[in-house]
């Protein structure tokens, strides 16, 4: 690629000036969004909330990113790790026009901007972290620590998609984020696209140092080296130094991704890689305040939240705040109606290229409706009540078979699961399809392969980051996973079950493909593992979320698990959770009674009591609201 011209690192600097005003604005200001006027006490919020710190880093990366994409026309997806940083997010999706597009009351001069600020982290605005209200945007910022996976879910499959993932330095110290580097050893460049990892290191938490930053250059790339990345380092403090190396970086590493794919798909080296990354290290609060009462506030754990709190109250501070923000020079970037310079507005990619516009991110649009065969086909003969047994689970797996043959040309599809697809009797899978995996197989290894469509993982937060980034871009899954183990993910469903239910009030984000649980090792059934495994509060976690979400099923027997599954992969906006059996049991209903019963969602069995009008017991098997 041409070396990036001085005048077009200006244009960048100036538009990054304008996304930090528009970011800062957001946390400050409910009046006087152009600073018409000198600053008063009116001018500002009742109530500061927001995070500052990394605001400004992931406008650095947004803005050059835009410029990669307008040299190089790739399809790439923003993927924000500190959710907090939305003011951020929030500011490029408006000057892209994406979010005037989609909320048409937040107009493009200052009418709109001032609307902008106001709704920001307001009763009846906006959240104040990254959420299904920001165009763009498939990873919630409430929860920190799953972004990675949720890039790499989005790429499976996807071979012509870039997912650049910033994450945070203190989002880098959770346990799911540690795991999510791992996920390169089930990339496969010929038939999946690729993400960019981008660790910035910008010192600080809320209080306190983080543990990346704090290593030193060589031990960071030894670290990630080992994980299989080749690591690139952008760093400094002075803006037109940063501008330049984070430009020519992300040319040689969009070569590098595109060389490494083109091997794969054209030389068949699937396994020549070393995936590359960015390690940004910036000052925190970068361009905001330098200091108040001889404490350090930029390049400091000071500027993480609102670095000027009780402006309001303080004139001193006032006064500071409006130096701080008239430093962006927001006369010379906006024109007399508030909207940002023609010459600037060239920088954003237009259509769906823009980042906040890609319809990968809003997955409904893509979703091609799973082929299902005939469930019905895959049934057990039951001739009498309770006079058979049978694995319920193991004639899934011959149904899942064949949706798996069945949806081979559309590669839509993907069995999720933490090493248990043999023990859930899911066994009959691996006879169309292996197990992924890109690092070295060996002569005793079985059912393992690049081309693997089921992954496997002995981690419950990747296979449930995978499967969430893969259904947010428009395709569709199953997450087989013991009942005791699958509370470990009981926070990532409920973040994702608000997502869920913030989709169904936003008419723009289109439904996608329910979110799939099988829970086959049940807490009735435990056998051999004792009361080490017994954990039943799953089903306690979802039952709990808003009932226009949640689906719970508790098919007694194979036939009506064929049925119930059926109608939950046919299903959208839901999150499906079906416990039943993997152990040899009694088989009640044959398959037209099944199909009955589940239709019902809750029947009289008749042949199972000897007094209708007074039972001892009743079993609940069916769906619960």
């Amino acid at each position: 690629m041409q070396e990036i011209s001085e005048a077009e690192i200006d244009k960048i600097h100036q538009y990054w000036q304008a996304i930090n005003y528009l970011s800062a604005g957001q946390i400050y200001l409910q009046a006087n969004p152009l600073l018409r006027t000198r600053l008063t006490p009116d001018d500002i919020k009742p109530r500061l909330l927001g995070h500052w710190g990394t605001s400004p880093g992931l406008n650095l990366i947004y803005v050059h990113l835009n410029r990669l994409i307008k040299d190089t026309n790739a399809d790439i997806l923003y993927v924000c790790g500190p959710g907090h940083g939305a003011p951020a997010i929030v500011a490029h999706t408006y000057l892209e026009g994406t979010y005037t597009e989609l909320f048409p009351e937040v107009t493009m001069d200052e009418k709109g901007m001032l609307k902008l600020f106001r709704q920001f982290s307001t009763p009846g605005g906006i959240p104040s972290h990254v959420s299904a209200h920001t165009p763009g945007s498939i990873n919630e910022g409430g929860e920190l620590g799953y972004s990675l996976m949720h890039a790499f879910g989005a790429v499976f499959d996807n071979p012509n998609l870039i997912a650049a993932c910033v994450i945070g330095d203190g989002e880098a110290e959770t346990g799911p984020l540690a795991a999510s580097w791992n996920s390169v050893a089930f990339l496969n460049p010929a038939r999946d696209g690729a993400v960019l990892p981008i660790l910035h290191l910008n010192g600080y938490k809320i209080s306190s140092p983080t543990i990346f930053s704090r290593m030193d250059d060589t031990t960071l790339s030894e670290l990630f080296k080992g994980y299989g990345y080749e690591v690139f380092f952008v760093e400094g403090e002075h803006p037109h130094n940063v501008h330049h190396q984070l430009s020519s970086t992300l040319d040689i590493v969009y070569d590098r991704i595109r060389k490494i794919q083109y091997n794969a798909r054209a030389e068949g080296m699937i396994h020549q890689r070393k995936w590359p990354m960015i390690i940004l290290r910036t000052p925190k609060g970068w361009t905001g305040p330098k200091s108040w009462n001889n404490l350090p506030i930029e390049g400091s754990f000071r500027s993480h939240q609102v670095p000027l709190a009780g402006v309001k109250e303080n004139p001193e501070k006032l006064q500071a705040l409006e130096a701080w923000m008239r430093s962006y020079e927001p006369e010379k970037l906006f024109d007399e109606h508030g909207t940002l310079n023609a010459d600037l507005r060239s920088l954003s990619p237009v259509g769906d290229k823009r980042m906040s516009a890609l319809t990968y991110a809003n997955g409904g649009i893509l979703l091609k409706e799973l082929i299902l065969p005939d469930f019905k086909h895959y049934g057990i003969k039951v001739a009498h009540p309770g006079t058979i047994e049978a694995e319920s689970t193991r004639n899934l797996g011959k149904f899942l078979r064949e949706i798996f043959t069945m949806n081979a040309a559309n590669k839509n599809f993907r069995l999720f699961c933490p090493d248990e697809t043999n023990s859930n009797r899911l066994e009959a899978v691996f006879q169309v399809t292996d197990r992924c995996f890109m690092e070295k197989i060996i002569n005793t290894d079985e059912k393992l392969s690049p081309d693997g469509r089921v992954m496997e993982v002995l981690s419950e937060h990747l296979c449930e980051g995978w499967l969430e980034g893969y259904l947010l871009t428009g395709r569709h899954g199953l997450f087989p996973c013991y009942e005791a183990f699958v509370t470990i993910i009981d926070s990532m469903v409920s973040q994702h079950a608000k997502w869920l239910k913030t989709t169904q009030e936003i008419p723009w984000r289109k439904p996608i493909a329910s979110l799939n649980y099988l829970l086959t090792s049940h807490v009735w059934r435990q056998d051999n593992n004792g009361y080490s495994h017994q954990g039943p509060g799953f089903i306690d976690t979802v039952v709990n979320k808003k009932s226009s979400v949640i689906r719970i099923y508790l098919p007694p027997d194979a036939n009506t698990l064929l049925s119930v599954m059926d109608h939950c992969l046919r299903s959208k906006n839901y999150v499906n959770v079906v416990i039943a059996g993997k152990q040899p049991e009694l088989q009640w209903l044959g398959m037209e009674e099944a199909v009955a019963h589940c239709e019902s969602g809750a029947s009289v069995w008749e042949w199972a009591g000897n007094d209708l009008g007074d039972p001892e017991v009743i079993l609940a098997c069916a769906q619960c609201h």
